[in-house]
């Protein structure tokens, strides 16, 4: 059995809560992911250049081995991963995603072939 595999970005000198992405699936799938990665300043400097902030991902995913991203939000209202997997698989690859803050779960979806979690309308 494989393990998780975790990834992080922790910004220098914040002491924020510790938000950590994660992304299941049902079977056997590559997932296109896009996260945020890094708060941003203000909403304007995320508007200004949100690819500064998101990271845009493709990643295969088993039963068993979830993708898991930790990173430091002072604002987690900014926590945001979304999942989508091709719908050519035989079956669904139904992806699901998470989101907990400082180890507590606070939103969680699944879908046939997309998932988003957010703690925000985007």
């Amino acid at each position: 059995m494989s393990s998780p595999a975790i990834a992080g970005a922790e910004p220098e000198g914040q002491d924020g809560r510790v938000v950590r992405y994660t992304v299941t699936t049902g079977q056997e799938a590559t997932v296109g992911l896009y996260y945020l990665a890094t708060e941003p300043d203000s909403q304007a400097s995320y508007d200004a250049d949100p690819n500064a902030y998101l990271r845009n991902e493709r990643v295969t995913i088993v039963p068993g081995a979830p993708w898991v991203f930790e990173t430091t939000l002072n604002d987690t209202s900014w926590a945001y991963v979304s999942a989508g997997a091709a719908a050519r698989y035989t079956g669904s690859a139904t992806p699901r995603c998470e989101i907990a803050i400082d180890g507590e779960v606070v939103v969680e979806q699944a879908g046939d072939t997309s998932a988003l979690c957010a703690l925000k309308p985007w």
